[in-house]
C-alpha cells in the first residue's frame, strides 16, 4: 500500500479571514484572521503531513499566521502577490474569489515543493528581535514618506496653510528622531556584533545595516546568485528566438534594494574596492546606472560572503585586478 502524500497547503490572506485549500483529503475551510483562527489551522494540519504551506504577501497581514504557523515546524514560503495570480491565470482560474485563490495557491505550493531549488522559496523565520527591528524600519519609511510629501505641499501652498504643514514637518522630524533612537538602541543591544560588521564597510551605514538585518534574514545563509536573486539585483534575461533584449534588473525586496542603492552611491566615492569596480564598468563603456546596480550587487554579494564565513572586511580581498 502507498504512502499518503505529504499535502502542500495554499492560504489566501485578507484583513479578516483566511481561506485554506489542499487537496481533496482536506477540505476547503475558512477561518479568523487571528489567535483562534490560527489554532484551528494547526489542529487541522497537524492531523497531516504537510510538505509547504505557500501564501501571499499581503502588506504584513500574513506575517502573524506564517509565524505561528513556522513556530509549529511548518515550512512556509510566501510569493509575491503578482506571481499568484500569473500562476492563477495560467492555471485557468480566470475569476477572482477567497477560495479560488487558496486553490490556486495550493496548486502552485505543489510545484514549488517539487521545484530543484526549493529552499530558495522558504522563508527564514525572523527573531523576536528582527521582528522589532523590521517594524521600526518599516516604520521609518512610512515617516520619510510623509515628511517628502509634506515638503512636496509647502512651496505651492497658500499661506493659510503653510503654518499647519510646518507643524506636521516638525511633529514628523520629531517622530523620525525618536524611531532613529530607538533602532540604533535595538541594534546595539541585539545585533552589535553584525552591526560592526556590516558597517565596517565604507558606503554601509546605520540606516542600510537596519534594512538588511531587518528585511534580508537570509543574507549569509544563501550563495551569492541566491542572495541577488532574492534581493532583486540580479539580471533577468530578455531573450527569445534570436532577439536578444536588454538585461534588467526585477522583483526582490524594495526596502534592502533601495538602501543598497544609497549604499552603493556612496562608496563609489569613499571605498577604494567598488569605486575602482565602478570605474573600470564606466570606462569600458557601461552606461552609469548599470554600473551602478553592478556595484550593488557587489557590495552585496561581499556582505553576503562576510556573513557565511564569519570574517571581518578585508579591503585585499576584493581588490579588482587591473
Amino acid at each position: 500500500m502507498s504512502l499518503p502524500k505529504p499535502l502542500c497547503v495554499g492560504i489566501d490572506v485578507s484583513k479578516a479571514t483566511l481561506d485554506i485549500a489542499a487537496s481533496s483529503v482536506i477540505e476547503q475551510f475558512s477561518v479568523g484572521n487571528d489567535a483562534d483562527g490560527f489554532d484551528s489551522i494547526i489542529a487541522e494540519l497537524r492531523t497531516r503531513e504537510v510538505a509547504l504551506v505557500l501564501m501571499e504577501a499581503t502588506g504584513g497581514l500574513e506575517a502573524a499566521v506564517a509565524s505561528t504557523l513556522q513556530v509549529e515546524g511548518f515550512e512556509i514560503a510566501v510569493v509575491n502577490p503578482r506571481q499568484a495570480r500569473d500562476f492563477a491565470r495560467a492555471m485557468g482560474y480566470l475569476a477572482k474569489t477567497d477560495r479560488i485563490d487558496a486553490r490556486a495557491l495550493a496548486q502552485m505550493a505543489e510545484v514549488i515543493n517539487r521545484h530543484p531549488e526549493r529552499n530558495r522559496f522558504i522563508r527564514a523565520l525572523p527573531d523576536a528581535e528582527r521582528q522589532v527591528l523590521n517594524a521600526m524600519v518599516v516604520r521609518r519609511r512610512q515617516l520619510i514618506a510623509m515628511l517628502v510629501a509634506e515638503r512636496n505641499r509647502l512651496s505651492p501652498a497658500h499661506p493659510q496653510s503653510r503654518k499647519s504643514i510646518n507643524i506636521i514637518m516638525k511633529t514628523l522630524d520629531n517622530e523620525l528622531a525618536r524611531i532613529d533612537e530607538g533602532m540604533n538602541n535595538h541594534i546595539r543591544n541585539h545585533f552589535k556584533e553584525l552591526s560592526e560588521r556590516l558597517s565596517s564597510i565604507k558606503g554601509v551605514g546605520t540606516m542600510t545595516v537596519a534594512a538588511l538585518l531587518a528585511e534580508a534574514p537570509e543574507l549569509g545563509r544563501l550563495s551569492r546568485r541566491g542572495i541577488s536573486a532574492l534581493v532583486g539585483v540580479a539580471p533577468v534575461n530578455r531573450d527569445s528566438g534570436t532577439m536578444r533584449g536588454r538585461r534588467t534588473i526585477f522583483g526582490g525586496r524594495a526596502g534592502v534594494r533601495t538602501a543598497l542603492y544609497m549604499a552603493a552611491l556612496v562608496a563609489t566615492r569613499f571605498n577604494p574596492v567598488i569605486k575602482a569596480f565602478y570605474m573600470r564598468l564606466v570606462s569600458v563603456g557601461k552606461p552609469k546606472k548599470v554600473a551602478l546596480v553592478a556595484c550593488m550587487r557587489k557590495l552585496l554579494t561581499i556582505l553576503n560572503a562576510m556573513l557565511r564565513k564569519n570574517e571581518e572586511w578585508n579591503e585585499s580581498y576584493h581588490h579588482v585586478a587591473p
